[in-house]
């Protein structure tokens, strides 16, 4: 009897660590979606655009713009399906003893355009926003709560530049509005390492536009086979 409550005891000690040590998650990127539902949208109301922005007439815009995705484009045509946000984890995580894992983290890619033309005195205009130049580096933490998944906190940090064209006259000189945005941490985050249908393999690269022109012009390592987020993101108040 007591040979057998020894070996259990064994077994529960050596089982302990073992979903902590059996992998690390390797650096890569993770796409997203932005799906046209509303919810990611800029809301200028505690912050206006200044009067005469638009032209020398305009009034102070004070509204809420609403996004939706656009595909970022790739050297390789449809390479990441209809991604319009690339957030890149630029470490190998390795998880310690406390089933925690810390990467930093940095976005690489966005493409979001209005739902609807901004309606001013002097015209409508579409808008697209893109990343502005060197982006800030923020820190993800990884919490394994099972051997195939968990939880993960990843605020986020980002300057962006908002692009506003004259509907109806697309070579018009567009106006630039430039912004720095904090994204606190999506509540109930999860994360698994279960193989996905990975649109990038994760032993490749793949090139993409980081600037927004249209023109892919900086290589990513691709996403990661054991790191899949698992859930689409969710739509994001800029304010």
């Amino acid at each position: 009897m007591k040979k057998a409550v020894l070996i259990t005891v064994l077994c529960l000690v050596v089982a302990v660590p073992a979903i902590a040590a059996n992998f690390a998650i390797r650096s890569g990127i993770d796409v997203w979606t932005t799906k046209a539902d509303g919810r990611t949208h800029y809301d200028f109301s505690s912050n206006p655009i200044p009067s005469g922005f638009f032209c020398a007439s305009s009034a102070a815009f004070s509204d809420i713009i609403f996004f939706k995705g656009s595909p970022i484009a790739t050297s390789t045509p449809g390479a990441l399906g209809r991604t319009d946000t690339i957030v890149q984890r630029l470490d190998d995580a390795a998880f310690e003893k406390s089933n925690v894992a810390t990467t930093r983290i940095q976005l690489r890619a966005l493409s979001l355009v209005s739902m609807f033309p901004v309606k001013t005195s002097c015209g409508s205009f579409n808008v697209k926003a893109t990343l502005d130049g060197d982006q800030p580096i923020t820190r993800m933490r990884i919490f394994q709560d099972s051997a195939t998944g968990g939880r993960y906190i990843a605020p986020l940090s980002l300057n962006v530049k908002m692009v506003f064209t004259p509907v109806g006259d697309p070579s018009a000189r567009p106006l630039v509005l430039r912004k720095n945005i904090q994204f606190r941490p999506a509540p109930g985050a999860t994360w698994t390492n279960k193989p996905s249908s990975a649109l990038v393999s994760h032993q490749g690269f793949v090139k993409v536009d980081t600037n927004g022109d249209g023109v892919p012009d900086a290589f990513l390592e691709g996403t990661t086979a054991n790191f899949r987020q698992g859930s689409s993101r969710e739509g994001r108040r800029w304010r």
